[in-house]
């Protein structure tokens, strides 16, 4: 534990770089209205929405989402594999499957379970491989 190593730069942004990828996939362009009907949500009721709010949680919550991640990676022998192959097994195997356990609880819809696993994903293995690369 004594060589650990946390290159907060790469931490703070990943953090950001999710909120990035998490416009985008929630976005008109891929999975907005997918989405808006898997959740019978309709622009009325976004309209309520505070976006400060929001993307201020959301930032902080990936803040710590992404120095969890670079405490498991901060061995001296991580690399852009390593840290892609950690990210991918976590979003996948730990954080998409407790959501899909509670979204089948929920009997939500296959498409909801999709998109949002989908994300999880993606935005783990986009953690782990940006600290794994950014050494």
């Amino acid at each position: 534990m004594e060589d650990m190593y946390i290159n907060h730069w790469a931490v703070l942004s990943a953090a950001v770089f999710n909120l990035i990828l998490g416009a985008i996939w929630y976005s008109p362009t891929l999975f907005y209205s997918a989405w808006k009907s898997a959740n019978n949500l309709s622009d009325d009721d976004l309209k309520g929405q505070k976006p400060a709010k929001v993307y201020g949680l959301s930032f902080l919550l990936s803040l710590i989402m992404c120095y969890n991640m670079a405490m498991f990676l901060g061995e001296e022998s991580t690399d852009w594999i390593w840290g892609l192959s950690a990210g991918f097994l976590t979003g996948f195997g730990w954080a998409a499957v407790i959501f899909i356990v509670i979204a089948l609880s929920e009997m939500r819809s296959l498409k909801y379970i999709l998109i949002n696993s989908g994300f999880i994903i993606l935005y783990f293995t986009s953690v782990g491989l940006i600290i794994g690369l950014w050494r």
